[in-house]
């Protein structure tokens, strides 16, 4: 006679092996995606795991941001949710070094993983020249950096349309080409959270790269927030 303690303990060994299964299928897939050298193992996991999840679940095409193979770069782009970071990293073939507010690099649980990945805090009711310094010699280093140049998640439709100074200050310091992207299609935009569980079919377009030479305009900040958010379609 089966009694409930067996049946318990069979649906208990099967819900097991099916995790272990499961978080096993995780593993392969993350290595499989990952082709881009972080620094560490953990770290070269997330970025498959993360590349995995963009492709699988939110239907990111195999878009890719055309960077230079070597040598300091700026990618911008611009910020409608909390997973684009995890889509541009997925869209681009080196690491990325993203400034991210100081409060966001301090956030409870995620700074072993901002430091680990090398974000650069911007105290941005502070001292923000320290975090510009840190994101110079990186360029120097011929490293690439990331940042979402309106300061955060920002809809196509709020205002104001024009990009924050820090990008033209940044271009001024390092000299460095400026790489452009515009995300569309997540579900759930103006939340960090809710897009994390809400499929969607993602896509980014890449507009063609600008230098220092462009904030010689006059309304270049502005120009450069209604190409990101979408209302125009090029800065020609």
């Amino acid at each position: 006679m089966i009694n409930g303690t067996m049946v318990f303990s069979v649906v208990l060994l099967f819900l097991v092996a099916l995790c272990v299964a499961w978080l096993s299928y995780i593993a392969v897939m993350a290595k499989r995606h990952n082709h881009i050298d972080w620094g560490g193992k953990l770290y070269n996991f997330l970025d498959g795991l993360f590349r995995f999840y963009c492709y699988r679940f939110h239907g990111l095409a195999d878009d890719k941001i055309d960077l230079p193979k070597q040598g300091g770069a700026i990618v911008v782009s611009n910020h409608v949710s909390g997973i684009d970071p995890l889509i541009l990293i997925a869209c681009c073939d080196r690491p990325l070094r993203f400034m991210i507010a100081k409060e966001e690099y301090e956030r409870f649980g995620l700074k072993w993983l901002f430091k680990g990945a090398g974000c650069i805090p911007v105290d941005r009711k502070g001292r923000a020249d320290i975090a510009f310094r840190q994101a110079k010699r990186a360029l120097d280093n011929g490293e690439v950096l990331a940042l979402f140049p309106h300061g955060k998640i920002h809809l196509d439709h709020e205002q104001p349309y024009r990009v924050k100074p820090g990008i033209k200050r940044l271009a001024e310091l390092s000299g460095s080409d400026i790489y452009l992207s515009r995300i569309t299609g997540v579900r759930g935009q103006g939340s960090v959270f809710a897009p994390i569980f809400l499929r969607s079919q993602s896509h980014i377009q890449q507009f063609p790269s600008i230098n220092q030479e462009f904030f010689e305009r006059s309304d270049a900040l502005l120009e450069l927030g209604e190409l990101l958010l979408g209302h125009r379609q090029s800065l020609e």
